[in-house]
């Protein structure tokens, strides 16, 4: 798969394999979870990640819209929501990496002057003939012109100066190992972070871009949850994200957590996290942690 059709620059951060056109909104995808991954590693003691669906859907979206809708390179995606729901018994991590055959589906397709302005995704992620997660999101595209003049002086080059990158997290209390890879820095007050930005991490900053990715703000969800639920491992067994204005660089960015009511017998706990910048919010997630936990 070539890598523009997914915005990476990095090979090895490609997830999807090939596609295939079934009609004009009907598509099949095949994607491969490597067993073992820098960022996205196993959890609950031999899951594969959920939040790698989750970048598994974004890539699928910019795949079809350059490959399927005609978004020429260059042109800006956003996206608006992810969801993803995952079945555990099919999440294992096993002795290859995990090929998936995903059902995809194309709705609300949107054009402006004969170019695609946006749509929503709809997939079925199947290994080995059963599903392992059913997910979507919806994505909007913009041209370079176009661009420039929502984000005015906040694209690359602009007028603006990054925060200062802070402390993060203790590494455990998020569900993570390396410092590295801690979103959150703490405020003194439960429940309440900061959002960490280290626009050298290779994976979650994997090229330049002018705004906090929406794959940083989902992994900020699920290590608020962690740190919330106390548990330093757990397995999401749904992350449902929307995302309301850019996140930028040069100001806070504040993440809260808080439990919801489940209605379950206790073996799942629901937690939702949003964030905000400058009074205005950001995004919000709700995140399902499932029983499995180390």
């Amino acid at each position: 798969m070539p890598k523009e059709l997914v915005h990476r620059s990095a090979v090895a951060e490609v997830l999807l394999t090939r596609w295939e056109r079934r009609d004009d909104t009907h598509f099949r995808v095949a994607a491969q979870w490597p067993r073992g991954h820098s960022f996205f590693t196993s959890v609950a003691d031999g899951y594969h990640d959920p939040v790698i669906g989750c970048e598994t859907i974004r890539q699928i979206g910019t795949l079809l819209g350059h490959a399927e809708f005609d978004v020429p390179q260059g042109h800006q995606f956003s996206v608006g929501d992810i969801h993803i729901s995952v079945r555990p018994q099919h999440l294992r991590v096993g002795w290859s990496p995990a090929s998936l055959d995903i059902e995809v589906t194309c709705s609300e397709i949107k054009r402006r002057g004969g170019s695609l302005a946006g749509m929503r995704i709809d997939v079925v992620m199947r290994r080995e003939g059963h599903t392992v997660a059913i997910g979507g999101g919806s994505l909007s595209c913009m041209a370079p012109k176009v661009y420039e003049r929502v984000r005015g002086n906040h694209t690359l080059g602009g007028d603006w100066h990054q925060l200062p990158l802070i402390r993060p997290a203790a590494p455990q209390s998020v569900g993570r190992t390396s410092p590295m890879d801690v979103v959150l820095s703490p405020t003194g007050e439960p429940a309440l972070w900061q959002l960490r930005v280290d626009t050298r991490h290779p994976i979650l900053f994997e090229h330049a871009v002018d705004h906090v990715p929406g794959m940083v703000l989902i992994e900020a969800a699920r290590q608020a949850t962690a740190s919330l639920l106390g548990r330093s491992s757990y397995l999401p067994l749904g992350i449902a994200s929307e995302f309301k204005r850019y996140a930028e660089l040069d100001s806070p960015c504040m993440i809260e957590a808080v439990r919801l009511t489940t209605g379950d017998a206790g073996n799942e706990e629901a937690v939702l996290v949003t964030g905000h910048q400058d009074g205005a919010p950001v995004f919000n997630a709700t995140v399902i942690a499932g029983p499995h936990s180390l």
